[in-house]
């Protein structure tokens, strides 16, 4: 079995590190892409093949795993190439973006796999959950077995996988955002300290929580498209939401991507503000 996966980025990266720990071969293709990213895909050990169709040409199967508004050009970019293998899409996109997927690399004969991935970047010391569904899930499952990336199996139509992570997502990093807007409104009024001294006495917890947005903001750039799909997910259910505005909340901290240290909450709040 060969896998190519095309966007080695941070969560990338280490999921394929997992694929050649246990033998398996992984091929990526290093055409027009920037050196941290050649740097990452050879510390991770895959094999560069320089462009995207000798990578196809040489796969059994594609991973994708690239920020959600990357994801359905590049599903386009390998069905253009008449790829005949398995696609796995593991991204951050909702349901209804994960059957377009599939149809259209289905359409130019691959087969689909739906994939979610919840947890961060697997470590020696640290797993990640890819959660997958479709007919082709259980043999892509096995090729992660023993390894720090659980694949896991479950049951249902094209697009599950998808929404579980919209779901589990929504809350996880739609709390993250709340409690960040809180705490630039309760700087901005002067009740700051107030607050958090409240929130120690009747909700523990919840003001440590609020420094989450903080320990985070050097991701929030990728956050933003994910909060879109979140409310794209709400949205093609009928059910209201305010993810929209999550994701503008999340492109107000764009600018501390690749900081060096994390920025102190204040500066948070006040990038929140516009300041």
């Amino acid at each position: 079995m060969t896998i190519a996966l095309l966007h080695p980025g941070e969560m990338g990266a280490a999921v394929g590190a997992c694929l050649v720990a246990r033998g398996i071969r992984v091929v990526w293709a290093s055409e027009n892409r920037s050196r941290a990213t050649r740097r990452r895909a050879n510390d991770a050990g895959f094999e560069d093949l320089g462009s995207l169709d000798c990578a196809l040409a040489a796969s059994d199967a594609v991973l994708s795993i690239c920020v959600p508004s990357g994801a359905i050009d590049l599903s386009r970019q390998v069905a253009a190439a008449n790829f005949r293998g398995i696609y796995i899409d593991a991204n951050a996109i909702s349901p209804a973006h994960s059957r377009e997927i599939g149809c259209l690399v289905e359409k130019n004969g691959a087969q689909f796999v739906d994939g979610g991935i919840i947890g961060l970047p697997p470590t020696p010391a640290r797993i990640v959950k890819l959660y997958m569904c479709g007919p082709d899930a259980p043999a892509i499952a096995a090729l992660f077995d023993g390894s720090q990336t659980k694949a896991v199996v479950i049951d249902g139509a094209i697009g599950a996988a998808s929404a579980l992570k919209m779901c589990y997502a929504a809350w996880a990093k739609g709390e993250t955002a709340l409690l960040g807007i809180i705490r630039a409104l309760a700087r901005h009024e002067g009740v700051d300290a107030t607050l958090l001294n409240e929130w120690r006495e009747s909700m523990p917890g919840i003001a440590e929580q609020s420094e989450h947005i903080a320990q985070r903001a050097r991701k929030a750039w990728r956050w933003a498209g994910e909060m879109e799909e979140i409310a794209a997910s709400f949205e093609a259910a009928n059910i209201p939401s305010g993810f929209l505005a999550n994701a503008e909340i999340y492109r107000r901290l764009a600018g501390f991507k690749d900081a060096q240290e994390l920025p102190p909450s204040e500066e948070v709040s006040a990038r929140l503000q516009n300041k």
